[in-house]
C-alpha cells in the first residue's frame, strides 16, 4: 500500500523529489515509484475536490482556514452551541467571506449536542429552535450546499411518544424551511441513534424532497442501527443527498477511518452507484492523520468514483 502523503506533498498535487527528466537505467526502479506516487497524488486531490470534509468552526478559524484554501478542501463546518455563543458575528462573517473567496464548496453542520428537535416539552423545543435558528441565520452568508442536522430520534427515550416526536418534529423543521432556502441550502436530517430507518422516513415523507433530504451517517449506522444497511437504502435510499464516512467496530462512535472498522463500505458505493444518485460525500475525520488514512482508503479500496473492487465489508 502507498503510504499517505504528507500535506505539504499534497499543496500542488505533486511530490517535490519527482524527476521529470528520462530515467537512467540503473535510476528506473526510482523513476517508476514516483510514476506510482504522481498518479497518486493527483488521486488524492481529485477526491478532496469532490467531498466535503468536517471541520469544527473553530479549528477551521483558529488553524484551518489557510490550510482549505491551499489544497482547495470544501469544509463541513461544524457548529456547537458553546463556539455560537464564543465568537462575535464578525468572525463568523469574516470566515464566510474568507471561504467564499477560497472558491470552496460549503456545507454546514448545526449543533446538536443537548437539542431535542421533537421534544415533548414546548419549552426543550422551542430553546432547540432558537439555537438552530442561529446556524440557519449564518447560513445566507457561508451560502451551503446543505445544512446537516441530527432529527434525534431515540426508541429509548420516547417509549409511547413517537406520534408526537414526529408531528413536533414537523412543526421544528417546517420552521426552518424558509431560512434554508434564502441561504440556498438544502436541510440533510442524520441518523444517530435511530436503531431503524422508519421513524426518519415517517418524517422525509411530510416534508418537501426538494428541501429536505436523509444524510446517511456511516458510523452511527454501524454503531446503533439493528436492521442491515441494504433495508435502510430500500426505505430511504431514494432521498439520500448525503453520506457521512467513517467507521467503528459496531460497538461504539469511534470515529475511524474509512475500512478501519466493520460498515460494509463497499455494499453502499456499489448501491449508489447502481441506483445511479450522487449524494454529497463528507468524510468525517477526527484527526489530520485519520483525513489521510480515510483518503489513501478510499482509493485502495476502489471507492473513489462511486466503484468497488468486491462485495466485501
Amino acid at each position: 500500500m502507498i503510504r499517505s502523503p504528507a500535506p505539504d506533498e499534497l499543496a500542488a498535487g505533486c511530490n517535490p523529489g519527482i524527476r521529470t527528466r528520462a530515467c537512467p537505467q540503473e535510476a528506473r526502479g526510482y523513476c517508476e515509484i514516483d510514476a506510482v506516487m504522481i498518479r497518486y497524488l493527483f488521486t488524492m486531490k481529485k477526491i478532496l475536490n469532490q467531498i466535503q470534509v468536517h471541520i469544527p468552526f473553530d479549528q477551521l478559524y483558529e488553524k484551518y482556514l489557510p490550510f482549505i484554501a491551499e489544497r482547495g478542501i470544501n469544509p463541513e463546518i461544524g457548529f456547537s452551541g458553546a463556539v455560537l455563543d464564543r465568537y462575535p458575528e464578525r468572525v463568523f462573517l469574516e470566515t464566510a467571506a474568507f471561504v467564499r473567496d477560497a472558491g470552496v464548496s460549503v456545507t454546514l453542520h448545526a449543533p446538536f449536542m443537548d437539542l431535542r428537535p421533537g421534544a415533548v416539552d414546548p419549552r426543550i423545543r422551542q430553546v432547540t429552535v432558537e439555537r438552530l435558528k442561529q446556524v440557519f441565520d449564518l447560513a445566507v452568508h457561508f451560502r451551503p450546499k446543505t445544512i446537516v442536522c441530527h432529527p434525534a430520534f431515540d426508541e429509548r427515550y420516547y417509549v409511547s411518544s413517537e406520534d408526537c416526536w414526529l408531528e413536533n418534529s414537523l412543526l421544528t423543521w417546517s420552521g426552518l424551511l424558509d431560512a434554508a432556502e434564502e441561504s440556498g441550502a438544502v436541510i440533510s436530517l442524520e441518523n444517530v441513534y435511530e436503531t431503524d430507518p422508519l421513524q426518519i422516513k415517517a418524517l422525509l415523507d411530510r416534508l418537501d424532497p426538494r428541501r429536505v433530504c436523509f444524510c446517511l451517517d456511516t458510523g452511527h449506522y454501524n454503531a446503533f442501527s439493528k436492521k442491515a444497511i441494504d433495508e435502510w437504502l430500500l426505505v430511504l435510499g431514494k432521498r439520500m443527498g448525503q453520506v457521512h464516512l467513517h467507521d467503528n467496530d459496531g460497538t461504539k462512535d469511534q470515529h475511524l477511518p474509512v475500512g478501519h472498522g466493520t460498515f460494509p463500505f463497499a455494499r453502499l458505493f456499489a448501491w449508489i452507484r447502481d441506483n445511479g444518485i450522487e449524494p454529497i460525500i463528507t468524510v468525517e475525520p477526527h484527526t489530520e492523520e485519520h483525513l489521510w488514512k480515510t483518503l489513501d482508503n478510499l482509493i485502495n479500496m476502489g471507492l473513489v468514483d462511486g466503484t468497488s473492487k468486491g462485495e466485501g465489508e
